[in-house]
């Protein structure tokens, strides 16, 4: 790292300051309907999209790894929500100390009811704000940042 810190200008600080407020707004709101709409919270929802979107069965590191959380997090949240019967876990026989995490048919159920509303809140409150010019630039930016932090060391 460099010794003298490279300050933000005001108009990166102001781009900086617009990416996290809009993005602190969205989250918070959907996290708010998801949770409205069917009883999941937001982290709930996240991993069954996830886990459904792969066939409904991964490894847990895999699924760890994708949603790009802590292994702790992740080991809380899936036995939280094996307790509500929306996952299982299932041993793992290459390897002792792993495990699948299976979205059962209460997952599916759950995910199946909770997608539909949230892609309109998400079609209302983002992409009906935007034209299709700015979601492509959008599309483009997200892009080169992810690759961007994917060339980062950790």
């Amino acid at each position: 790292m460099n010794a003298t810190p490279r300050w933000l200008t005001p108009k990166e600080q102001a781009a900086w300051d617009g990416f996290i407020r809009m993005q602190e707004k969205l989250i918070g709101r959907l996290s708010h309907y998801v949770q409205a709409d069917s009883s999941m919270s937001a982290a709930d929802f996240l991993v069954l999209v996830k886990l459904t979107g792969a066939g409904g069965r991964m490894r847990f590191m895999d699924l760890t790894k994708l949603v790009e959380w802590e292994k702790s997090r992740m080991s809380h949240q899936v036995g939280r929500m094996a307790k509500r019967g929306l996952v299982t876990k299932e041993d793992c026989p290459d390897d002792g100390r792993g495990f699948f995490v299976v979205a059962t048919p209460a997952g599916y159920e759950a995910i199946e009811g909770a997608a539909p509303l949230h892609v309109e809140h998400v079609r209302r409150l983002f992409i009906d704000a935007l034209t299709q010019d700015e979601l492509d630039t959008l599309t483009r930016i997200s892009s080169r940042v992810v690759v961007h932090l994917e060339a980062q060391p950790d």
